[in-house]
């Protein structure tokens, strides 16, 4: 349904060269979002960041998020995209795609039984395939790295 390979003349992203392992410390218990817990003061080991991120080296790109179209769906400008190009490009993912030979990331659909990629942000249209349009997806994002933003006195309204 959806053609996963692309004939572009734009350079291509490098698949990530991973020679070692990306080990950090884990802690050894999920930390409260809600009332603090009390710490106990030891690591449960580590992880690896590439077997706990990546499914595939070979097949796992990252691409730098630019614009505002995806911010509901957590994607900022800026923001790092881990993408695999070897995850079958279902309607619900999120997707880097090029249409008419420009690379979008939008979450892919089919309403109606029309492809739509779908905008996370009202303020932007949602990209609907019509016949003559040429679209193909390049690979599906599988995490968004971004940093915490910063906010200086600011509460949650109740």
């Amino acid at each position: 349904m959806f053609e996963k390979e692309v004939d572009m003349q734009a350079s291509q992203p490098e698949p990530l060269a991973l020679n070692e392992p990306l080990i950090l410390p884990f802690a050894p218990e999920a930390v409260a979002c809600g009332f603090p817990s009390p710490a106990e003061g030891y690591w449960s080991g580590d992880l690896d960041l590439v077997q706990h991120l990546v499914r595939d080296p070979s097949s796992t790109y990252i691409w730098r998020a630019a614009g505002h179209s995806m911010t509901g769906a957590g994607i900022n400008d800026g923001d790092l995209l881990l993408v695999d190009r070897g995850i079958d490009p279902v309607p619900g993912k999120i997707v880097i795609a090029v249409v008419d030979g420009e690379y979008t990331v939008k979450r892919l659909d089919v309403i109606r039984g029309r492809t739509v990629l779908l905008a996370e942000n009202l303020d932007y249209a949602d990209i609907v395939l019509q016949e003559h349009t040429e679209m193909s997806v390049w690979g599906v994002v599988t995490w968004i790295l971004s940093p915490p933003k910063i906010k200086r006195g600011v509460r949650p309204r109740r």
